[in-house]
């Protein structure tokens, strides 16, 4: 539990952000193919719904226009939430910083995997279920702390950067052994970057292994199969919380309004 409490403090180091990514990703695969088995769509995939937005508009197909906003405008309102989050913490010097939008995830997710059901019959101006919004928002959510935490190079809901960064190492691999065997030359040397395609690789198998766990859980017990995701996102988040908690006389202000009503 300790070791989980280090993975969302403000102080970040590589090898937290390469633990936190894996375990992002794992989530993130989890909840995408277990919505294209309920839905038939993949809420993290917003090049597919910017492509559908396209569409849209030159078929004049409003319904497709309006999915595919609806997706978008959930997805970058996640983000945004996690913006917030993460800076509202910051000014504070939170130990919690990154841990309050996962912690926001955890808490979306429980319902979610209890009443999953309730959400797939909710009609939404967008002309989708509410449950398409609720996974996009997670997923915005959910990229924008892996973003955040690491600078921009992690990226935990979608794979086609992933696929990129990693296709790109193994390319300078391959150049750098011909060159190797080749004799010396005047030209400037190409090397690979051997921790880029760990990290790539890792987020990839384990956002395929998630999928392949969403998928099973979904198929064989339904929406329920999210609840053990929201008990990873919360002992991810909760630890450094309480211990924010326990010294931030601003959040015990907070606890004691919320208490009083």
């Amino acid at each position: 539990m300790r070791r989980l409490r280090h993975l969302t403090n403000r102080h970040r180091a590589p090898s937290t952000n390469m633990a936190l990514g894996l375990l992002l990703a794992f989530n993130a695969g989890a909840v995408n193919a277990g919505g294209f088995l309920i839905l038939g769509m993949y809420t993290s995939h917003m090049t597919g719904f910017a492509s559908q937005l396209a569409d849209g508009l030159v078929l004049g197909n409003g319904k497709l226009l309006l999915n595919a906003l609806g997706a978008i405008l959930a997805f970058m309102t996640g983000a945004a939430v996690c913006a917030v989050l993460v800076n509202w913490g910051r000014q504070r010097q939170l130990y919690s910083v990154y841990a309050l939008p996962l912690m926001l995830e955890a808490l979306m997710l429980f319902p979610f995997g209890l009443m999953g059901t309730v959400t797939l019959n909710w009609n939404t101006p967008f002309a989708v279920p509410l449950t398409v919004l609720l996974l996009s928002f997670m997923m915005g959510l959910q990229n924008a702390v892996g973003s955040k935490t690491s600078g921009g190079s992690t990226r935990t809901t979608h794979m086609t950067g992933n696929f990129t960064d990693l296709g790109m190492e193994l390319g300078k691999a391959l150049f750098w052994r011909r060159q190797r065997r080749q004799a010396a030359t005047v030209l400037p040397a190409v090397q690979h970057d051997w921790h880029r395609m760990r990290m790539t690789a890792g987020l990839i198998a384990m956002f395929v292994l998630g999928g392949i766990t969403g998928a099973l859980g979904f198929k064989h017990i339904g929406f329920f199969c999210v609840v053990p995701l929201a008990l990873l996102l919360l002992a991810l988040s909760v630890p450094p919380f309480l211990r924010d908690a326990a010294h931030s006389a601003e959040l015990q202000a907070l606890w004691r309004r919320f208490h009083q009503r």
